[in-house]
């Protein structure tokens, strides 16, 4: 066995597999610039080693793979009128979309909280693992930020209107509503994780996984499905929210009250982005269109309140601005679209 580490990102060989373990416990595991970096470096030379068959990437603790990027970098980053999350975006982003063409086999252990960037270091990947501690999100409409990372390619392509509503609210999906969106593909009881990771050392993942996989506790969205499809077809946030209120449905009516707690720019750039992920033919391409709308989400006054509400003060009462759905325009939203005047992760 062979390992390097750097604080933050413990890399690892032993037999046949490489092991990523993202290493800070404490913070669930969130990601900084340096650990994409690291993470990069150590695909890279993975990926034409032949003593390597398979990649696994997990998270240090028990908390959790990933609970996103480092958010409190990227408030205090917004404050100061800085650039530094611009270069962590493109790199990240260029990340993604390396761990989705990966010419190995790209295991991910989404145990725990996978949410944000944990969701664009897992959900790309070719075997994504849940077990019955998963909650996976994309939870970035509360900070008032869009889904990233590749997450509105993934939710957009979802079925029916399942990633339109996980984008939306910020809905955590355990292990069979992420099996149900394609968030994943197989699900492994957590205690069975140490064997298929030391399984994976001499085996190959498709002849390893089928003695592993299990049924999945039943999840809530499938039996939700019919409410979900009719009311997020509407075209615009305020046509979801009146058929939410108007179906007759408890839950539906409960999902408009979170809606109306997220930030309104955020709910229509959303929105939008899902509708535009849609036709584009690659991730490349969504991931650009993301970049574009975190560089303006980086400028605007609700991704620091957000933060600042959530995160750092913690007192879950984001102001936000504009403060209501009707006051956000169209121009408003196709500001979020405009190129972002940095080069992006995959310029022509």
């Amino acid at each position: 066995m062979t390992a390097t580490d750097s604080p933050h990102v413990l890399v690892r060989t032993e037999g046949r597999a490489g092991f990523i373990t993202l290493n800070r416990p404490k913070a669930i595991n969130a990601l900084t610039h340096a650990m994409v970096r690291r993470v990069d470096e150590a695909l890279t030379a993975w990926e034409d080693d032949p003593a390597i068959a398979t990649v696994v990437i997990e998270g240090a603790g028990d908390r959790g793979l990933c609970a996103g990027g480092d958010i409190r970098a990227i408030h205090d980053d917004a404050r100061s009128g800085g650039r530094a999350s611009v270069d962590f975006w493109r790199d990240e982003y260029r990340l993604n979309a390396r761990i989705a063409r990966y010419p190995k086999p790209y295991v991910a252990f989404m145990d725990g909280i996978v949410m944000g960037g944990g969701v664009g270091v897992s959900a790309h990947g070719s075997v994504r693992v849940v077990t019955e501690r998963s909650r996976v999100a994309m939870p970035e409409t509360g900070i008032g930020f869009v889904p990233d990372v590749g997450g509105t390619y993934l939710l957009s392509r979802a079925p029916g209107e399942l990633g339109t509503h996980l984008a939306l609210t910020g809905a955590q999906a355990g292990a069979a509503d992420a099996l149900l969106t394609g968030l994943a593909d197989h699900f492994v009881p957590s205690q069975e994780l140490p064997r298929l990771a030391e399984e994976l050392t001499r085996a190959h993942v498709h002849e390893v996984l089928p003695r592993f996989s299990r049924p999945a506790p039943p999840g809530e969205l499938a039996g939700r499905r019919e409410w979900i499809d009719a009311c997020y077809a509407a075209e615009t946030v305020e046509a979801v929210v009146d058929r939410l209120i108007d179906s007759g449905v408890p839950e539906a009516k409960e999902t408009a009250t979170t809606l109306l707690t997220r930030s309104p720019v955020a709910l229509k750039t959303t929105l939008a982005a899902l509708r535009r992920a849609r036709h584009l033919d690659s991730l490349e391409a969504v991931l650009n269109m993301e970049f574009r709308l975190s560089c303006a989400a980086l400028s605007s006054a609700d991704l620091v309140e957000g933060i600042r509400a959530q995160v750092v003060d913690k007192d879950r009462d984001p102001r936000w601005s504009p403060p209501t759905l009707a006051e956000v325009t169209d121009d408003v939203v196709a500001r979020y679209f405009a190129p972002a005047g940095a080069p992006e992760p995959f310029s022509a």
